[in-house]
């Protein structure tokens, strides 16, 4: 933002300068010509007078000595005719012959012969270096009876307007720069609450997330505006780290205070096996049920909790470890739902930063997960594979899966398929490993794999120094 605002601030500054220099540089050629448009005007009618006389009593060699003079002073080819266009006296310092054919020097003579006075030409540039021509009347008695035609070379000037129009210049890039110099010092001082309010904002999720404390924007320094949008960041931000404080403490602690009585109704509900009434039987059994739900579901509550509470805490955990000290846990419930747990990949000392034990909440939910929906005789894999700047975990089971449509949804808290409802689960196994992953810089995506079942990919960065073979 910060390029951007300065390139169009020194846009405007050049289309500043670029506007007045122009116009500048065109009115600085205007009088350039016009001063020598003048000054040549003034000489060639004051030779249109001298020459009266002469034309009338066709005696040229004293005109003749007038014009030679005037041209060796001031270096102007000049010439008399008369109104049948015949030469009357002609100097040139340079001793060119006169041309009365020329374009140029033609149309002169032309309006000249009709009695017109000269204009100014063309404006004068740099680069034209055709000669300035003029032609004026010879008058007597209101009878044109012949013009003299100056023709001037224009190098003096020209050379003069490039003098001034580099001093132009030169000034339009001393502007230029000066306005740079400001606009730097300006852009930044504009934009340093904006910069704090981007940073503040990158460091808002983890700040609140893991419980600390969130960076202020402040108010020091920059417009008002902007001052007044950093402090109301400030409340907005110290509002949104309080509620989300709370709640996790609500989540806890009301975690915590039903868990008490949870386990003394499943105990009322355990003495009461053998002692209502048979027809009861099957109500108590679904009491139980529930109760044992209602258990996982603080579990999965308590699960969360920690891991949000932690997240600004990462850890190293050495994914070979992790993986084969959970794999030996549940193998004995595996064996129970004779369901065989295989890994691969395994064997490369990796280590991937996580919440404090949150590998391990990982691979319990996924492996719980994985076995539920596992029916007996198939197999559950569990496979570790480097993939770019990090590693992919993956779970994979050979169950009924999930619907295509299904799978956005299923990492949402407490979302269970309708095709799932008997399994038991508190909906929230998913939604805590999604949470992990992410509070660890990687992210979890769901796969339907070739041959049914459900894929379970996390990915985990890993540093370049811990990769080991990798």
């Amino acid at each position: 933002m910060r390029l951007r605002l300065q390139a169009i601030v020194l846009s405007l500054v050049a289309l500043l300068v670029f506007g007045l220099g122009v116009p500048l540089a065109l009115a600085v050629a205007g009088r350039v010509q016009q001063e020598l448009f003048l000054d040549r005007l003034t000489d060639t009618s004051r030779f249109a007078s001298v020459a009266q006389r002469p034309i009338v009593d066709n005696r040229s060699d004293e005109l003749t000595v007038q014009l030679r003079r005037y041209s060796e002073v001031y270096g102007v080819a000049i010439a008399v005719l008369n109104k049948d266009r015949v030469l009357a006296a002609y100097a040139s310092r340079d001793g060119a012959a006169f041309d009365g054919t020329g374009a140029a020097v033609a149309a002169q003579l032309d309006s000249a012969l009709a009695g017109r006075r000269p204009e100014p030409g063309a404006l004068l540039m740099p680069w034209d270096s055709s000669p300035l021509v003029l032609s004026e009347p010879i008058l007597i008695d209101g009878e044109v009876r012949g013009a003299v035609v100056t023709i001037s070379d224009t190098g003096k000037a020209r050379a003069l307007l490039v003098l001034y129009w580099t001093l132009i210049a030169a000034g339009a890039v001393l502007a230029f720069s000066l306005a740079l110099l400001v606009a730097l010092p300006v852009v930044r001082w504009i934009l340093r609450p904006v910069r704090r309010l981007d940073e503040a904002t990158e460091s808002l999720v983890a700040a609140v997330v893991s419980g600390r404390d969130v960076e202020l924007v402040g108010a020091a320094s920059g417009p008002p505006e902007l001052r007044k949008l950093g402090s109301s960041f400030d409340r907005m931000a110290a509002s949104v780290g309080e509620a989300l404080l709370a709640q996790r403490a609500f989540v806890a602690d009301a975690s915590h205070q039903l868990r008490n009585p949870l386990t003394a109704l499943k105990l009322r509900l355990g003495n009461l096996d053998g002692h209502v009434d048979p027809a009861a039987d099957e109500e108590l059994e679904a009491a139980m049920a529930d109760a044992d739900r209602l258990n996982q579901i603080l579990d999965g509550l308590l699960s969360m909790a920690r891991a949000e509470a932690s997240a600004g805490d990462l850890v190293l955990a050495d994914l070979d470890t992790s993986i084969a000290d959970r794999v030996a846990d549940w193998r004995v419930v595996a064996k129970a739902e004779r369901v065989r747990l295989e890994t691969h990949g395994l064997g490369d000392g990796l280590a991937v930063p996580t919440p404090a034990r949150g590998l391990e909440v990982v691979l319990d939910n996924l492996i719980d997960n994985a076995l539920k929906f596992s029916e007996p005789g198939s197999v559950v894999e569990i496979s570790v594979e480097p993939v770019g700047d990090g590693v992919e975990l993956s779970v994979r089971d050979h169950g009924p899966g999930l619907r295509p449509e299904e799978l956005e949804r299923a990492t949402d808290r407490f979302w269970r398929s309708q095709a799932h409802q008997n399994v038991p689960g508190s909906g929230l196994g998913l939604a805590i490993v999604s949470e992990i992953a992410t509070l660890a810089g990687g992210g979890m995506r769901l796969e339907l794999p070739d041959g049914g079942g459900l894929r379970v990919v996390v990915r985990l960065p890993v540093k370049a120094s811990d990769r080991g073979s990798t």
